[in-house]
């Protein structure tokens, strides 16, 4: 052989090893799908998702306190995680100054306990579903920022103590960046926002919920997190509270998807850019929607045709949910639970709102069309997506 030749040869050589332990040890070098979706049922139908992962991170589900009753069985075979859709949220467990419903609340926690279920808490402080009560001052007029923080320290003491050491982690606080592509508008224009002229009340609700129970790990939470103007907000955001000292362990990325959105490159960088703050992530309320809106694009006047849920829609779907478990499998050890945003396609929060995303405008009057977004069909049964996604 020409020495030159085996000289060539074996640099060549050494380069294919270095570029592939590189690969191997970088979850953005990782293939991001490694094969085309493998739907054929597993022979072991008393498996769940929980037992698919159980390496990886926890699977949970948003339950309400019908949906424990009406769901059980397949929630308790399938979830290691239960979060509260609603019944947790500010204006619900907490809709006067000295009102508290409890019941739901204490009705999923029990059931999570029965069942050796883990629990994530949601939400300490959010625009919407808001105790509004708590932004008004006893003359009826805007209250002043040392009373809303009286009071919103008092409810996170009150709601995290009546829980401590049952729920492990809080999404804190909820929805605070803007929404616009506008990147000069950081904070969405709330009566939170007015009230403090800025984002203190963010890093309030932060320092509050971990002096009222220091072991429980807190989060951001929020949707479009992968958009790119609106991450580089809420990374500006999240970069901010850690220089400033802020409690923080983990962002939470909502991810109501859908078949197109987000693409590969969208949802790695974000992911990274949490990563590289050293923080957890969390996929919070996850569904993939076969009915997507372009970006900015109107609410529908208008009932668009419901063709429902045919299989050229479900092969997409297929695809989209293996394009996205193969990225998250990739970021494991940075991942502590991927939470899916109701049980089942019978009953999905966004079926009322046209099918559409997080993201979308809601249609000025309510309309029905089904998202079929969920690894569950209508009847409770495992679909494509559901073997797509277990198998690796």
């Amino acid at each position: 052989m020409n020495k030159y030749r085996g000289k060539s040869f074996v640099l060549i050589a050494a380069a294919f090893v270095t570029a592939t332990l590189y690969m191997q040890c970088s979850p953005k070098m990782a293939p991001t799908v490694s094969s085309l979706p493998n739907t054929t049922p597993q022979a072991d139908l008393s498996k769940g998702l929980k037992d698919y992962f159980k390496n990886d991170f926890f699977v949970g589900v948003a339950v309400g306190s019908r949906s424990i009753r009406t769901d059980s069985a397949l929630i308790i075979r399938e979830f290691n995680s239960v979060t509260a859709e609603n019944d947790m949220k500010v204006g619900v467990i907490h809709p006067t100054e000295n009102t508290y419903n409890w019941k739901n609340a204490d009705d999923i926690v029990a059931f999570a306990e029965r069942h050796k279920i883990n629990i994530r808490g949601h939400n300490l402080l959010w625009h919407q579903q808001n105790a509004e009560w708590m932004l008004v001052g006893p003359d009826g007029k805007q209250a002043s920022k040392e009373l809303v923080l009286k009071r919103l320290k008092e409810h996170i003491f009150t709601v995290m103590n009546r829980y401590k050491g049952k729920i492990y982690c809080w999404d804190v606080v909820n929805e605070a960046i803007d929404d616009s592509q506008d990147p000069a508008v950081m904070y969405r224009k709330t009566k939170w926002l007015e009230i403090f002229n800025g984002p203190e009340f963010i890093d309030a609700a932060f320092r509050f919920a971990h002096e009222a129970d220091p072991k429980a790990k807190l989060y951001y939470n929020e949707f479009n997190s992968e958009r790119e103007v609106k991450r580089e907000k809420i990374f500006k955001l999240i970069k901010r509270l850690k220089a400033d000292g802020v409690p923080i362990d983990g962002v939470g990325f909502q991810a109501h998807w859908s078949l197109d959105y987000p693409t590969v490159t969208q949802l790695r960088t974000a992911l990274d850019q949490i990563v590289s703050l050293g923080l957890e992530v969390q996929i919070t309320e996850l569904d993939v929607t076969i009915h997507p809106r372009p970006l900015g694009a109107p609410a529908p006047t208008t009932p668009p045709v419901d063709a429902g849920f045919t299989p050229d829609l479900e092969a997409r779907q297929v695809a989209k949910y293996k394009e996205i478990f193969d990225i998250l499998r990739a970021y494991k050890k940075n991942i502590k639970a991927v939470t899916f945003w109701n049980v089942s396609d019978r009953g999905s929060w966004l079926d009322s709102r046209g099918g559409g995303s997080a993201g979308d405008a809601k249609p000025a009057t309510p309309m029905i069309l089904k998202a079929y977004p969920l690894l569950f069909d209508v009847n409770g049964q495992r679909k494509k997506a559901y073997w797509a996604v277990v198998n690796n």
